[in-house]
């Protein structure tokens, strides 16, 4: 039970993708002003995780899938990069929409939020099985 505990290391990595993502989003505030500054973004976790290591079949075991061999579930840690946010310039040349980011910080926040939910959760089903609280 406690060899593999993959739901923890998605919490993880939902975690450092919604940290990520908070930094470059506060990046784009930071030079909402700045001349030429184009806004970015990163694809949000479920977008990551479809094209991941997770979006293939896998064996999980010696005899699954035809004894083909074991394929680890990713990796939680791997931080996505950030690409330029499509959308309308100003006429500076700047890209960033401040309530387009204040959306983008919230889904970051609700994702981070969901993240440390499913890790509490996890623990306290995890003490319950040990018979501790």
């Amino acid at each position: 039970m406690f060899e593999k505990m993959n739901v923890l290391n998605k919490a993880v990595g939902l975690a450092q993708h919604a940290a990520a993502r908070q930094s470059v989003i506060a990046q784009n505030v930071a030079n909402a002003d700045t001349p030429g500054y184009r806004a970015r973004d990163i694809a949000s976790f479920a977008d990551q995780f479809r094209e991941g290591p997770g979006a293939a079949m896998r064996a999980t075991r010696a005899a699954h899938l035809n004894g083909s061999t074991i394929v680890s579930h990713g990796q939680a840690g791997d931080v996505p990069q950030a690409v330029y946010r499509p959308g309308a310039m100003s006429p500076n040349g700047n890209s960033v929409a401040l309530e387009t980011e204040m959306m983008a910080a919230a889904e970051a926040k609700r994702d981070h939020d969901l993240a440390l939910t499913v890790y509490k959760t996890s623990l306290g089903i995890m003490r319950s099985a040990l018979g501790r609280r």
